[in-house]
């Protein structure tokens, strides 16, 4: 079964094509992916890669975690579940009336 770890501390120059490259050197990548801001397009610095095994994501945590990618130092491990967010107002710009 896939694994998805959490990879933070990503450089702004990091993209998919080379967080998915840099992973493959400990098994099969499933999927990588770099989160963009939506108004910037810009990396938020973090991202997922998702590994094709248990084994596999252990041996990614091992060889990435607090190693240096694209120049700077990441954080690797096992990628939390997404938690409900509460709606936050909508429609006056963040302004408590």
């Amino acid at each position: 079964m896939a694994k998805k770890l959490y990879v933070g501390g990503l450089s702004f120059d990091t993209t998919d094509q080379s967080l998915n490259e840099a992973f493959a050197t400990c098994g099969t990548v499933v999927s990588a992916t770099v989160i963009m801001d939506r108004m910037s397009g810009r990396s938020k610095g973090f991202g997922f890669v998702e590994m094709s095994t248990e084994e596999e994501a252990q041996a990614a945590i091992q060889a990435w975690d607090g190693k240096e990618l694209d120049g700077r130092t990441v954080k690797v491990n096992e990628a939390r579940p997404m938690t409900d967010r509460p709606a936050g107002p909508r429609g006056n710009f963040g302004k408590r009336y």
